[in-house]
C-alpha cells in the first residue's frame, strides 16, 4: 500500500498536485463525514472558534473547495476573508462561492508581515513539504496577539476500514497525537480538543469510491460487504497564540 505507508507520499508537490488538480477527489472524501458519538462537527467547531475570535482579517492557507471559508462568512458577514490555495481549481471553486481567494504556497505567502489577525489551517497542515517553514510564514503574517485555527487527523483515522482493505492508518508528520507540541514550536499557548467523528458509508461501492480517492489499490482490495457501514474517525481542532 504505498499511497498510505509512505509518509512522503502526503508532503511530495506532484502527488498533492494530482490529488487537487481538481475538486472532485475531495468533494468525495468530505460527502461521508459527520459527527460521531458526541454529535459535535470538528468542522462546525472550528467555524465558532474562528467567529467567536471577533477577527478584522483573516488568511486561510489550503482552502480546498472553499465551503469552510463560505461558512465563515456566511456566519461573520463583516469579517474580512481571503482564502489561498496552490491549487488553481480550488482557488476558482472558492471564488466561485464568492470569497477572495488568490493562488499562493503556505510557506511562501505574499503578504507584509503583521498583515492579519487570524489565520485558518484546515486539514492541509500534513501536505506542506516544509512544516515548520511554513509555520514560521504564518506566524510572520500574523499580528502579534493573531490567532491559528488548525483541523488535523489522528492516527486512528479511518483506521478499521484501512485494515479491512488491507493497508494500516496513515501516520503523517502532523496529527492529533504531535500537533499541539509543533504548533507549540512557533506559538505560546496551544489548546486542543479531540473529537470522534463517523463516515458513513451507503454500501461497498461508496467505501471504494472514497478509497479511490487516494489509493486504488485499497479501493480493489476492500472485501465485498453488503448495506450501509459506518467507520470511526479521529480529529483534532486547535488553537494557538
Amino acid at each position: 500500500m504505498p499511497e498510505m505507508r509512505d509518509m512522503s507520499q502526503m508532503t511530495d508537490r506532484s502527488t498533492t498536485d494530482r490529488q487537487y488538480a481538481s475538486t472532485d477527489r475531495l468533494e468525495t472524501r468530505r460527502s461521508v463525514w459527520g459527527p460521531g458519538p458526541e454529535g459535535v462537527s470538528p468542522t462546525d467547531l472550528l467555524r465558532a472558534n474562528v467567529v467567536s475570535s471577533g477577527f478584522g482579517r483573516i488568511l486561510e492557507i489550503g482552502c480546498g473547495t472553499g465551503q469552510f471559508a463560505r461558512s465563515v462568512v456566511d456566519e461573520a458577514p463583516t469579517v474580512d476573508y481571503l482564502a489561498t490555495d496552490l491549487s488553481p481549481a480550488m482557488v476558482e471553486a472558492t471564488r466561485a462561492l464568492g470569497v477572495p481567494a488568490q493562488v499562493a504556497a503556505a510557506d511562501d505567502l505574499p503578504f507584509s508581515d503583521d498583515a492579519f489577525d487570524g489565520a485558518v489551517a484546515a486539514w492541509m497542515l500534513y501536505h506542506v513539504p516544509d512544516l515548520d517553514g511554513t509555520l514560521r510564514e504564518v506566524r510572520r503574517v500574523l499580528r502579534d496577539g493573531g490567532t491559528l485555527h488548525v483541523a488535523t487527523n489522528g492516527r486512528e483515522h479511518l483506521g478499521e476500514l484501512l485494515r479491512e482493505a488491507g493497508g494500516e492508518p496513515l501516520v503523517t508528520q502532523f496529527m492529533s497525537e504531535n500537533a499541539a507540541e509543533v504548533l507549540g514550536r512557533h506559538f505560546e499557548h496551544v489548546t486542543q480538543r479531540d473529537v470522534e467523528t463517523r463516515a458513513t458509508f451507503v454500501d461497498h461501492d461508496a467505501a471504494c469510491a472514497y478509497l479511490a480517492t487516494f489509493s486504488p489499490e485499497l479501493a480493489r482490495s476492500l472485501p465485498h460487504f453488503e448495506g450501509p457501514r459506518s467507520y470511526a474517525g479521529r480529529t483534532a481542532v486547535l488553537t494557538a497564540r
